[in-house]
């Protein structure tokens, strides 16, 4: 008959043993736009705002957000379907705020309802823009339409931490000196731990800050005015 003591023994190493063991790690997802229709609007993000479409540059499809036919005050076709699909009952509230950030076109991706930390990266183009070059990668988006943002600019060479809060526009971090060529691709990438935020550019960090308040919401791609840019390889690797 075998000992209790022993048996005892035996359960402690087998769970001391299942602690030592490296926990499974959260695989990055990447957006793939290889099943799209070039000149239609995307399937795998939802455009809120502005003009989003399909294109193919050099042989691969592409996600466009086209500021050319930018218009102040333009939402996306269809958004009020899109709003309910995304927050459900509560779709009126994010209606009328995204009626008041109309100057800054963004689209949202549908498949993760709650990003609290991790990584997202996307790389982009800057096209044409005499007001703008904008790419942003955009998180902790909000029912109430309340969200946060980081972005590039081709044409101002500096690097922004955004809030949009209960209709107001403010920065929280402006780092300047960054640099971001027209017509050439970059690599944008939020790094996101709790309330720290980390932002790189090329695989750079530039940018450091610690919000008030852990991050908790939905993400998605963001642009500003009458931007012309490529984006591609949208991916997303949540914390472990």
């Amino acid at each position: 008959m075998i000992n209790r003591n022993i048996i005892a023994w035996i359960v402690l190493a087998i769970g001391l043993a299942a602690l030592a063991l490296p926990g499974k790690a959260a695989q990055p997802t990447t957006i793939d736009l290889s099943g799209e229709t070039v000149g239609a609007e995307p399937k795998a993000l939802v455009p809120v705002v502005g003009i989003w479409r399909i294109e193919n540059d050099n042989g691969k499809k592409v996600l466009t957000v086209d500021g050319r036919q930018w218009k102040e005050g333009q939402s996306s076709a269809g958004i009020a379907d899109k709003a309910r699909a995304l927050y459900g009952e509560r779709y009126a509230e994010f209606l009328d705020r995204v009626q008041a950030y109309a100057y800054f076109p963004y689209a949202v991706v549908p498949d993760v309802e709650n990003f609290t930390g991790g990584e997202i990266t996307v790389r982009f183009e800057g096209l044409s823009g005499r007001i703008d070059q904008g790419a942003g990668i955009l998180f902790n988006l909000k029912p109430t339409g309340d969200y946060m943002t980081i972005r590039a600019n081709c044409l101002e060479n500096n690097l922004v931490l955004w809030k949009f809060e209960k209709g107001k526009r403010s920065s929280v971090k402006w780092v300047r000196n960054t640099p971001t060529a027209t017509k050439q691709w970059h690599e944008l990438k939020v790094q996101i731990n709790g309330s720290r935020v980390e932002g790189y550019l090329d695989g750079k960090l530039y940018l450091e800050d610690t919000l008030a308040q852990p991050v908790s919401g939905r993400i998605g791609l963001w642009s500003k005015a009458d931007s012309h840019m490529y984006f591609a390889d949208y991916t997303v690797k949540p914390a472990d």
